[in-house]
Order: C-alpha cells, then structure tokens, then sequence
C-alpha cells in the first residue's frame, strides 16, 4: 500500500463531503485561532512572504489547525505537497517518496513537502530514512502530532525541525468559525436557511472543547436534524452530541496528565478536583486497574504511616476491581480515592527509600556482615557465619544492641517521621528503640 496520502483541491466537492472538510481555510488569512504564530507578528506570515519553508513539527490537540496549516504553508511557497503515512508506510515507501522528491528538485527547482500526519508514530528506520533527505534540503518536512515530539522522535531529526506548539481553539473562535459555516451558502450551510441563536453556537462551541472538527460535526448533525429551514437548539445540539466523552488516548501524553492530574490532587487534599479527574480517566475508558495501581502508589508514597490503613483501604478497592470491572468498580476506586485525601499526609516513606536507594548506588555492595547470616551447615559455622547474633526475644525490651547494617556505612538515619497522624506515635517509637539499643 502506498505510503502517501492525497492532497487535491477539486474545484467543487463529492457528495457526503464533511462540513469541516469543506470549510477548511483556502489561505493563511482564513485561519482562526493561534495568534502566536499568524498574528502581524506570527512566525508563518513573515515565513511565506520571504518565500521560506524550513522543516516544522505542529504540536498540538485534535482540530487546531495542524493540516491545515501544513497545506497552506506548501501552497503559499510554491512547493509539492506529499503526504505520508507513518503507519502505514515502511522504508521502501519512504525511499520512493525521497526518489521523486530530488527528481522534482533537480528538474523543476521546486522542493517537496512531505506532511506526516501523526508524526509520533514513526519509526527508528522511517526517520533514518528521510533524515539525509531533509539534510540535504531535498524535503521540507512537516509533521503534526497530539504527542510530545521531545519523546517519539530522535535527536537528529528533532534537532532539523522547528517545533511549534498549537493550542485548542477558543471558543469565540469555534463560534466565528461556526457562524462563517453558517453563512457560506457555497462551502458551508448558508443554502438551508438555518434559525441558529448565539446560544446554542455557545453550547456547541463548549462541547467541541477547543477541536474545530468537533464543532463543525455538531452543527452539521444538528443541521440535519433540524432540516432545511429549521431551527437549531440547544436541546438539539445536546441531543445529537449524546454523552460526549472527554478525548482520552490511552496510549498518549493525555493519559499521563490526567492520572498526574488524579494524584497531584490526592496529594493535596483536594477531595473535588480528585473526583474530577477520577472520572475523567474511568470515564474516559482508562483501565480501572492502572488507576487502582496508581492509587496504591499513592497510599505509600504520600500517605505512608501518618495513616498505614490507606494501604489497606485501596488494596481493598483494588480487589473490587478485579472482582468487579467497569462501571461497578467506579464506586470502590472513588471511595478509595477519597480516603486518600482526607488521610494525613506524609512523604516520609518515599524519602526514606530515597535515601536507601542513594546508599546503595553510590557505595559498592558490602558484604553481609556475619552475624545476619544464616549458618545451616558446619562449614558455614565454622566460617563464622551467625557468630555474635544476638536473638532479639531474648533481650529485654525485644531489641538486641546489635548493627544490621554493613559496619562500612555507619547509622545513618534513613526514616524521619512525619508529625502527622500515627507518624507522631512512629517517632516516640523510634526514640524509645534508641534508647533501649543504647542499654
């Protein structure tokens, strides 16, 4: 299968066409949104007046304008527009690509934009691939990604491109780009002579979040709904966008900022925007046990022993889950996730392993020391293994003046309880065994 990807501009559009492909912007001064980039300041403007196209990464969230953008810059410098698939497409696709790409040059004098949708998803060998090429000058590439750049693509080519990051768009700018739609009788729905109040633009603008396809499906369905002549409400726009989900990506950078969004918010307490996020990601369609795995991270790494039943109370809805699943475990992780943040707080055990951790990698590996040795056999008693073990039931008070620790580190003191909730009693405890080491 081809690796690349059509890019034609009929002069008129196929029937089912989308909305939102028919309205997407002919030039740079159609574009709505990202000021940053196409105000009178903006980088792209001054870009294609001076004819200059260097290699670019478009960062942002779904319906932005990273395509769009991607087509305008190669409109407006002249260059062919090829696109390509980074998951359907392997290297010998890629070389093809590359071959007419410094045909074309050579012939014509014109350079080759290779627009990669999805940018994050190529490969190792695809981006070794076509990184000689855009070196040489050959190909001016383009890619567009919802994802960090900084963590799929290699130094080398991240190095040539020009990251760029989108943000979503406002909703004023889903409401002008909305209300052009429904003024364009050529492209857009101007010919159905559609009854639409800025209200119910409002409400399909809030429940496109920021994604201009979003938006424009909306109304589309909403306009279809309502027929020609119709009259679009808020009701409508609430009934044909059902219960819509927050974008959630599994696999993607989203799903690690709404499970740090979840415990950032247990961490300090809040008990509202907890569930917020809590049902972001189950709703969402997140796996009810990796948020259960993150919340037993939780229990010890911010609650710890100022309260040592937060363990016990997530491990329980951590068994809920896997006797239950989704949606009758959301109740389990929820209750769970609240305990958490109304517990004390205390980081005291993520410290202290810290440190332990830190000893470890920073000294060589001591020797056990031969008293904590077992010694099963004769030879190992007569190496001395278990010589001067002290039995600690035998001792009064149940604590032996004995050194577990390779006599090469001294004592440090690794745990330093908290003053919050049992961590208090902990420290009285740790300076009553003290004491009784020392007698």
């Amino acid at each position: 299968m081809s690796g690349r990807l059509p890019f034609d501009e009929p002069s008129g559009f196929a029937p089912g066409t989308p909305l939102a492909e028919r309205m997407r912007p002919r030039t740079l001064a159609e574009v709505v949104g990202q000021p940053a980039l196409l105000g009178d300041e903006g980088l792209l403007p001054r870009l294609v007046a001076r004819g200059e196209l260097p290699s670019l990464i478009f960062w942002g969230p779904p319906g932005c304008g990273k395509t769009t953008l991607a087509r305008l810059l190669a409109a407006a410098c002249n260059a062919e527009l090829v696109g390509f698939s980074a998951v359907l497409s392997g290297v010998r696709e890629a070389r093809a690509v590359m071959d007419d790409a410094r045909r074309l040059r050579a012939a014509t004098g014109r350079r080759t934009v290779l627009f990669v949708d999805e940018v994050h998803r190529f490969n190792k060998a695809q981006q070794d691939a076509f990184l000689p090429f855009v070196e040489s000058g050959d190909v001016v590439l383009i890619g567009a990604t919802t994802e960090n750049p900084s963590f799929e693509l290699n130094a080398a080519l991240l190095s040539r491109a020009k990251v760029y990051v989108l943000a979503p768009l406002g909703d004023e700018d889903l409401e002008k780009l909305l209300r052009r739609a429904l003024a364009d009788s050529q492209r857009g729905l101007g010919g159905r002579r559609l009854i639409c109040g800025d209200e119910v633009l409002r409400a399909i603008a809030g429940q496109a979040a920021g994604d201009a396809r979003v938006a424009y499906n909306l109304l589309e369905t909403a306009a279809e709904a309502a027929g020609d002549g119709g009259t679009l409400s808020v009701e409508l726009v609430r009934k044909v966008a059902q219960q819509r989900l927050a974008r959630y990506d599994k696999e993607g950078e989203e799903h690690y900022n709404l499970i740090s969004a979840l415990h950032k918010s247990v961490r300090n307490s809040d008990v509202d925007a907890a569930l917020y996020w809590l049902a972001r990601l189950l709703e969402g369609g997140a796996d009810p046990r990796f948020v259960a795995r993150r919340l037993l991270r939780v229990a010890s790494e911010d609650v710890g022993m100022a309260d040592p039943r937060a363990l016990e109370q997530v491990s329980a809805a951590a068994h809920a889950v896997e006797h239950m699943g989704m949606p009758e475990c959301n109740l389990a992780l929820a209750q769970a996730a609240l305990y958490l943040c109304l517990a004390p707080k205390s980081n005291a055990i993520y410290l202290a392993y810290g440190r332990a951790r830190a000893l470890v990698q920073e000294h060589p590996p001591y020797p056990v020391p031969l008293h904590l040795r077992n010694a099963p056999t004769r030879l190992m008693r007569e190496l001395g293994y278990g010589d001067g073990y002290v039995y600690a039931h035998d001792t009064p008070g149940k604590v032996a003046d004995m050194r577990c620790l390779p006599p090469e580190l001294g004592q440090p003191r690794l745990f330093e309880p908290s003053e919050e909730g049992w961590e208090k009693r902990i420290r009285d405890r740790l300076a009553e065994l003290t004491a009784r080491r020392g007698r």
